[in-house]
């Protein structure tokens, strides 16, 4: 009796901490960190199995170090480079997937662990306890910390031997939202690309782009495709660039979610849906992005 007592508990503490959660605009993310951690081992064979030269770097900005992710491309000149924003999920398998993927379409990746020295005794995202506890320490990440880490990493990035000097910036979901607003504190990036991600909402703040914006949204996603208009709106009357794009039948998370193993035969016909609309979006989504990138 004891013993079931105590999982009854346990069991309501989970729920609780469930329902905490959900009030989240990240909770659906917060819930299934975890699980995805353990579930991207598809994308770290695709790292290790990569020809491309993969290296930790240690940034300083300010008084903090940030671990960063390079990739360089298999190329004879010089490259420009893009400062890869990783989602909610920290520094996953799958953003050091997708910045492999950008140097493989011939450009220079940095990818910086932004909990560097945010986790316990010091650790960055391999350091938490589980998806939940990176999804809140990223929510409460200082802007101006995040701002002082990105311009290290485009920083050290723009300055290597094999880099032109050009340096653009992605992000993803949170780190989509990220870019946009790094947008407005870097006037000399070349480019942001924002994957569904929301931008800034002050017209101050729109002022401060330079650089043309290329926005990459899912149609299944109101929560963040509501905030387009406005965006539209505010980029138009500010005079900037903002190109957007949504991609009917994908849902949010669409290029890490399109790139997961394929369910199975027998899966639920809706999961077999959703992910065949996931992966046309990221498909579709990457031939659009290396175009844009050629324009570097």
């Amino acid at each position: 009796m004891k013993r079931l007592l105590l999982t009854i508990a346990a069991l309501l503490i989970a729920v609780s901490a469930w329902a905490q959660d959900s009030a989240n605009p990240h909770a659906e993310h917060a819930m299934t960190a975890a699980n995805t951690s353990v579930s991207q081992d598809w994308a770290k064979k695709k790292v290790d199995a990569s020809p491309r030269h993969h290296e930790w770097v240690n940034l300083k900005s300010g008084t903090r170090t940030v671990s960063a992710f390079v990739v360089y491309p298999e190329v004879k000149k010089k490259a420009a480079a893009v400062v890869v924003i990783h989602e909610i999920f920290g520094m996953s398998d799958w953003v050091q997937m997708l910045a492999d993927e950008v140097a493989e379409a011939g450009y220079i990746a940095i990818a910086p662990d932004l909990l560097s020295g945010m986790g316990p005794n010091g650790g960055g995202t391999s350091s938490f306890a589980d998806g939940t506890a990176v999804g809140k320490a990223i929510r409460d990440l200082p802007p101006d910390q995040i701002t002082a880490d990105l311009n290290a990493a485009a920083d050290y990035v723009s300055k290597l031997p094999a880099a032109s000097g050009k340096v653009a910036v992605a992000g993803f979901c949170w780190g989509g939202t990220q870019s946009f607003r790094f947008a407005t504190n870097r006037p000399s990036l070349s480019a942001a690309y924002v994957f569904y991600g929301t931008g800034p909402e002050s017209p101050d703040e729109i002022a401060k782009i330079k650089a043309p914006v290329y926005g990459f949204y899912a149609g299944n996603d109101a929560r963040v495709g509501t905030t387009i208009p406005k965006t539209i709106e505010l980029m138009k009357a500010a005079g900037k660039t903002f190109e957007p794009v949504t991609y009917e039948g994908a849902g949010h998370g669409f290029m890490r979610a399109g790139e997961t193993p394929p369910p199975a035969a027998d899966a639920d016909q809706k999961v077999r849906d959703a992910y065949a609309g996931n992966k046309k979006a990221r498909d579709d989504a990457w031939t659009r992005w290396k175009a844009l990138l050629k324009k570097l």
